[in-house]
């Protein structure tokens, strides 16, 4: 582990005010962005968790926009369209970038990787001089391949190092062996000068130790440790006392 300033690509995150009218209608209506404070990244890994509804991955697929990403992920050169289903929270972010450029990137969203596998194959039927996009996963199919396999290419083929990559939810598809294996491969980016900022719901995921975790809650955006966090206290609440912890929930 290092922690190194020149490879922090983004710097902070804060809301343009001057362009906000109202706070009513989704995204400003999300109370992350009604209590927005300045969000400042780390240099390895930024963790944005929180439960469900809270606007976790508005906010990350907000970033990668406003990043240039396209919004059902890849690198930067995607650009496809399978669903117009994102908001338009990137016209209210305020992006601060490091001295250096990533040299790779990629926005990596388990809900939408699929489509990001069609349109790898979609282009590959007329690749470039430069080859097929497929070899730079591996070489084989994504869709031959079970999710987690998939997902798991990606991170291990795709990722070069020297990279900006934004991850959400990248635990879906991995059984708890490969998400300790996927953390090994953070180490070994970051290890090689990437930046990281991930949503997740894993407590393994968010293990990681030289690193900031933002917990958002109707409150607001909190810097917690992995022991404070929500998840971390109900699964060890659930391993110390599962009994108990079961015998209420199914009275």
């Amino acid at each position: 582990m290092k922690l190194n300033p020149d490879t922090q690509y983004i710097r902070e995150a804060n809301l343009k005010e001057e362009l906000i009218s109202s706070y009513d209608a989704f995204p400003l209506s999300l109370p992350i962005i009604q209590n927005f404070t300045e969000l400042l990244f780390h240099p390895n890994i930024t963790y944005i968790i929180g439960e469900n509804g809270m606007g976790k991955s508005t906010l990350l697929e907000g970033i990668a926009i406003a990043l240039g990403f396209n919004p059902e992920g890849g690198t930067l050169n995607f650009n496809f369209s399978s669903y117009n289903s994102h908001s338009n929270l990137d016209h209210y972010l305020r992006l601060v970038k490091g001295v250096n450029r990533a040299k790779d990137s990629f926005f990596f969203r388990a809900e939408t990787f699929y489509n990001v596998a069609t349109n790898i194959e979609e282009l590959d039927k007329e690749p470039l001089s430069g080859g097929k996009i497929i070899d730079s996963f591996g070489g084989k199919s994504l869709h031959e391949q079970s999710h987690g396999e998939s997902f798991f290419a990606a991170f291990t083929e795709r990722f070069q190092g020297n990279g900006l990559y934004i991850l959400d939810e990248p635990e879906a598809a991995l059984s708890p062996l490969r998400q300790l294996s996927m953390l090994s491969r953070i180490n070994e980016l970051i290890n090689q000068g990437s930046q990281f900022i991930i949503s997740t719901h894993s407590p393994i995921i968010m293990a990681y130790p030289n690193s900031k975790i933002l917990q958002l809650t109707e409150d607001g955006m909190t810097e917690v440790s992995l022991e404070d966090t929500y998840h971390y206290s109900i699964m060890k609440q659930f391993f110390e006392d599962r009994d108990r912890l079961l015998h209420h929930l199914f009275e």
